[in-house]
């Protein structure tokens, strides 16, 4: 068995990216979203037969009783500019914080952190601190930041400032919503409100979880109208989410890692509906199929902490998997008391691709996605490779594409 879980893993790490292409007309990627969210179309694949309707009808697809598993986390204001005196403009983007863990705490600092970061222009600072005065609730501030180590493209950047403000209202005070590059275009005032779900509420992400851009206060209200249970994790999605696998085969690509948060009180819900679920977007996609693998890694291994606690990229095939989904999740509720934790935090970086054995995730709310990116791996994987007949059919019958665009119900 372990000899064919080898074969497996061999497998798939031999997937050519080129195999996951298609046309993208630039015309066709959505680059502001319809002046009403659930308006958009809506893709349905149910058990390889396509058909279309509009986003508000969603709820009437959905199973009585499912589990809804969104992602609630919110889009910083994560790119800052800083001016030299020589006149260069130098790009500051967060990522996340030195200590991921410490999101929370991270945001409420008064006078200094240290974030991993994008450093743009990054050949004209290479030593020395920049600042900018800004004004934060109606008082005047001087944000300064100094680079103090990091590796190759990630820079660790501490900043620092006067004032007695968090480092949440200078974000929102001086920094920009970094919106997809493939939009072409500068960030909107109108952006601030429209790339963001009307749920999100933990502030982490540098990227929105799209699949969620199209849910409305109604379409929220019809789902628990039709008996679907609606509860929430927190991934923060990393600037990686969205960009295109550069090299030939997946096997040498690496995974962005990401945090992610979720309550004791959805494991047991999780326990209660069998294990299963119903995730909007690849990201709750993602922090669902993980919370298998954390379970398993807390059965085998009872005394791991909670900072060992970590699901890494090719954990799915390095190895048999035989222990129940239920059996897993429970695992990780017992851990999860034995440590007086009501959350578990934790960071994945699961690698999801066609051979992929799905645990949790029974149906999936996405939108359409970019060519030769992971997420495409993803969405194949889940409907046993039939993703370019979706696709076809999308390019073919007007749909928009990437994270402005519309949406698709997969329930293979």
């Amino acid at each position: 068995m372990v000899q064919c879980n080898l074969c497996m893993k061999r497998n798939i790490q031999e997937i050519a990216i080129a195999e996951y292409d298609y046309p993208l007309p630039d015309e066709r990627i959505a680059k502001y979203p319809l002046a009403e969210r659930d308006t958009s179309k809506l893709l349905l694949y149910r058990g390889g037969v396509i058909d279309e309707d509009t986003f508000a009808a969603l709820p009437k697809y959905i199973p009585q009783g499912s589990l809804m598993v969104f992602n609630n986390t919110k889009v910083i204001q994560a790119r800052l500019r800083f001016r030299k005196e020589t006149g260069a403009t130098i790009e500051v983007f967060c990522l996340e914080p030195e200590r991921p863990c410490d999101y929370q705490q991270i945001f409420l600092e008064t006078e200094e952190c240290v974030w991993q970061c994008l450093v743009g222009n990054s050949n004209r600072w290479k030593s020395g601190v920049l600042s900018q005065a800004i004004e934060v609730a109606g008082k005047k501030v001087t944000l300064s930041v100094e680079r103090i180590g990091g590796a190759a493209a990630v820079n660790h950047i501490r900043f620092f400032w006067d004032g007695g403000c968090s480092f949440a209202e200078l974000l929102e005070a001086a920094g920009e919503l970094p919106i997809p590059p493939y939009l072409n275009r500068r960030t909107e005032e109108s952006d601030t409100r429209t790339y963001q779900t009307v749920y999100s509420k933990v502030k982490g992400s540098v990227a929105a979880p799209t699949a969620g851009l199209h849910f409305t206060p109604a379409v929220l209200e019809a789902l628990a109208g039709a008996g679907v249970d609606c509860d929430e994790v927190t991934l923060h999605v990393g600037a990686g989410t969205f960009k295109p696998v550069k090299s030939e085969l997946i096997a040498d690509h690496e995974m962005h890692e990401e945090y992610i948060e979720v309550r004791r009180e959805l494991l047991e819900k999780l326990i209660a509906a069998g294990g299963s679920a119903v995730a909007v977007g690849t990201t709750s996609v993602r922090t669902l199929e993980s919370l298998y693998f954390l379970g398993e890694l807390v059965n085998e291994n009872p005394g791991i902490t909670e900072d060992e606690l970590r699901v890494s990229q090719w954990i799915p095939y390095d190895r048999e998997h035989s222990i129940d989904v239920v059996d897993a999740l429970r695992s990780l509720v017992a851990w999860m008391e034995r440590n007086n934790l009501h959350r578990v935090h934790s960071h994945t970086q699961i690698m999801i691709a066609p051979g992929y054995t799905f645990r949790i995730v029974k149906a999936i709310v996405t939108n359409f996605h970019q060519p030769k990116s992971t997420l495409l791996l993803l969405v194949s994987a889940f409907v046993s490779g039939n993703w370019r007949k979706i696709y076809d059919y999308a390019l073919a019958n007007g749909f928009r594409f990437l994270s402005y665009g519309d949406s698709s119900l997969l329930i293979p």
